[in-house]
């Protein structure tokens, strides 16, 4: 009730405010200048003990007084809040004196808060710069995290000018070769073996040098690879003819040699063609190779009773071995009708051959049978070959597009250059089954193909992209190298307009840039690889007019001169030299009209040459001894033979000459020639020279 009759009065209110706004003004101002004194507060603690004595004692005077009046204001306030709590009816009544104050309202308690917050902070940090002098820190080891040496003059040359038109170059001067000597030399060793007590004549061994020793001590070997292949393959060849002989021979009714009813032969055997494979297929060529004489190839047509197996749609070639009669060494199959076939001129390594459907095939017998199909028949597995690689892959014009009369391969000349034969580099740099060599072939539309054999380094067993005629995992291929149109380059206008056809073909071994070509108009042409002209032209008949007579076997001279034979389908017989038009000979009624199916010079004796006629006669001429009629004629009286080959190592003293025959039902018989037209002759190719001097 005090306090009310204090606000109600106007005097006592009018001089209690203005004491009381008096008072609030100036702590107004201290508090406003409290953030600012604070710091300055500070400061003057820390350089309470720089100031004087007498000045201390003054600023402590001051301080208290403050704190005095603090106290005394903190003290007053609450006492006017709680009487305030107690007479909430007077409310309305100071609620008036209130606003008259106007927001002059200080939060005392939240300025005490932060004094105490001040005093503490002075404290802790008065006792922090009374414990830091106190406080050494110890430490065992430094290092500096920095370490950059000055740059010297000419690293900063180069950052400067290093970069402006300048090359640096560095010299070895071998300083880092350095020499040491040691004390002692390395001892070499070698390690010897002995025997003792010794039980024969070496009883101690072991390398000569250190050279023969390997790396860890023992003995290095030498191998050759491929003197250690060939001579397994000529040892496997040799054992396989000894077991073969000795079959035979307990068999002796089978393919055992025996008396042959033929009188110009002392003995003949068989070749076992009675195969599953082989039953009802004709013969219609065959080969024998020219390096090893005792190779032969048969090609065999397709069945006469065609069948449902994949087999009896194909053609086959088999590969024999006189030696080993029993069987076909290898067996390849071709998709087309085989035409005619031929050997690699080097080795028996590569075989090719022409179809009706105008392709020429190439076969690799070095191939792994594992890459060719097998089927097993009579209780024997068979592999059947496919071609390595096929001119129908080559999607061009080069390709045959009638079919292939003649396939002849054609040696390089070593004493010529090789590119005036049209060979690459590529061919001597990558073939490697012998000599490089090219093969010709002829279609009946008289188009001649050369084509280089090349032997790939690399084998791709996925198949090639741009071959596509080479079978995965093939390693040999044919490129094509020139095309020749005969009936344009050989012939004259004359003989051109009666538009002759080119059935047989064949290089002169001496010279193979040189090849005769024979006609359907009893016409031999002359031409060479690169359309050369030469002289004569055209080798003709005794006869001038020209006759609808087909020239069907064509024979090189075997012993190094330039003759060769010429047989006709009209029973006729003709022998030229290269340098002639006509013929050094001719016999026109030695067969009696029957064309020449066969005709062959004899590998063993130069003036003796076999024919064999369409009625299956043979004709064995000795022209030493008759130059007119042939010695000796010999009909075969079972059946028809529709080819003939001859076999002979004329190498060899002992003059074995073999005739193959190939009968119309698949039979091979192989007859051995007495020895009378066998064996060499002294003197005999002087005597058949002057004989041919003087028929000229």
């Amino acid at each position: 009730m005090k306090d009310t009759q204090i606000y109600n009065s106007d005097t006592g209110h009018d001089d209690f405010s203005a004491n009381y706004e008096d008072d609030f003004e100036d702590y107004e101002d201290d508090f406003e200048d409290d953030e600012d004194k604070s710091a300055e507060e500070r400061d003057a603690e820390e350089n309470l003990r720089e100031i004087p004595f007498s000045r201390t004692s003054e600023i402590e005077e001051i301080q208290r007084a403050i704190s005095a009046e603090n106290d005394r204001i903190f003290n007053s306030l609450p006492k006017k809040l709680e009487n305030e709590n107690k007479e909430p009816v007077m409310e309305n009544q100071s609620e008036t004196v209130r606003n008259s104050f106007g927001g002059i309202f200080m939060d005392f308690q939240m300025a005490n808060q932060r004094q105490s917050s001040r005093s503490m902070a002075s404290k802790q940090k008065k006792r922090s710069s009374e414990l830091l002098p106190l406080i050494d820190l110890d430490f065992s080891r430094s290092f500096s995290l920095l370490d950059l040496p000055p740059v010297n003059e000419y690293d900063m040359y180069i950052r400067n000018f290093g970069k402006m038109n300048t090359k640096q170059a560095y010299v070895q001067c071998n300083e880092d070769n350095l020499d040491r000597d040691i004390q002692t030399e390395e001892v070499e060793t070698l390690e010897k073996w002995t025997q003792h007590p010794g039980e024969s004549s070496l009883v101690s061994g072991g390398p000569r040098n250190i050279q023969d020793m390997s790396v860890n001590g023992a003995l290095t070997p030498k191998i050759d690879s491929q003197r250690l292949a060939n001579f397994l393959r000529s040892a496997c060849q040799v054992i396989a003819v000894l077991l073969e002989e000795d079959q035979v021979a307990t068999q002796p009714k089978k393919l055992r040699s025996r008396q042959t009813s033929l009188s110009v032969s002392d003995s003949c055997f068989q070749l076992n063609t009675n195969q599953p494979f082989l039953h009802d297929r004709k013969i219609s060529c065959l080969h024998v190779s020219q390096v090893q004489r005792q190779t032969l190839l048969s090609v065999h047509g397709l069945p006469q009773k065609a069948g449902g197996d994949l087999l009896n749609r194909k053609s086959l070639i088999c590969v024999w071995n006189i030696w080993q009669p029993s069987s076909p060494q290898k067996v390849l199959i071709a998709d087309s009708e085989v035409m005619c076939c031929c050997f690699s001129p080097s080795k028996t390594t590569l075989v090719f051959a022409g179809t009706t459907d105008g392709s020429l095939l190439v076969w690799d017998l070095r191939e792994d049978s594992r890459m060719h199909p097998h089927m097993m028949m009579s209780g024997t597995d068979w592999t059947f070959r496919v071609p390595t690689f096929s001119t129908d892959g080559i999607l061009s014009l080069v390709n045959h597009t009638s079919p292939v009369l003649a396939v002849e391969p054609v040696s390089a000349s070593l004493d010529t250059d090789h590119h005036s034969y049209g060979l690459s580099s590529l061919s001597y740099q990558e073939e490697k089954s012998g000599p490089p060599f090219q093969i010709a072939s002829m279609d009946e539309n008289g188009i001649l193909n050369m084509w280089v054999v090349v032997e790939l380094h690399k084998v791709d067993l996925a198949g090639s992209q741009t071959d596509l005629g080479l079978v995965p995992g093939g390693k040999v291929k044919l490129v094509h190298s020139s095309t020749m149109e005969l009936n344009n380059s050989l012939f004259p206008k004359d003989i051109h307009q009666r538009m002759p056809l080119t059935l047989t073909i064949k290089f002169l071994s001496s010279n193979p840039n040189h090849f005769i070509v024979g006609t359907n108009l009893g016409l031999v042409g002359h031409g060479t690889r690169h359309d050369l002209k030469v002289v004569p032209k055209l080798f003709r008949p005794q006869e001038s007019r020209l006759r609808s007579i087909s020239v069907t076997a064509i024979d090189f001279f075997p012993f190094g001169k330039p003759l060769f034979l010429v047989g006709c389908s009209d029973g006729s017989i003709r022998l030229h030299q290269m340098t002639s038009e006509c013929p050094l000979m001719q016999w026109n009624d030695s067969t009696k009209g029957q064309p020449i199916i066969a005709l062959h010079w004899a590998l063993t004796r130069p003036a003796v040459f076999f024919a064999l006629d369409a009625a299956s006669n043979i004709y064995i001429w000795d022209l030493l001894e008759n130059d007119l009629l042939p010695v000796a004629k010999e009909t075969i009286p079972s059946e028809k033979v529709v080819a003939m080959a001859l076999l002979g190592e004329p190498e060899k003293a002992n003059g074995l000459l073999g005739i193959v025959l190939a009968k119309q039902s698949g039979q091979i018989d192989i007859h051995y020639v007495k020895k009378k037209w066998a064996s060499p002759q002294p003197e005999e190719s002087n005597k058949l020279h002057s004989l041919l001097l003087q028929s000229f």
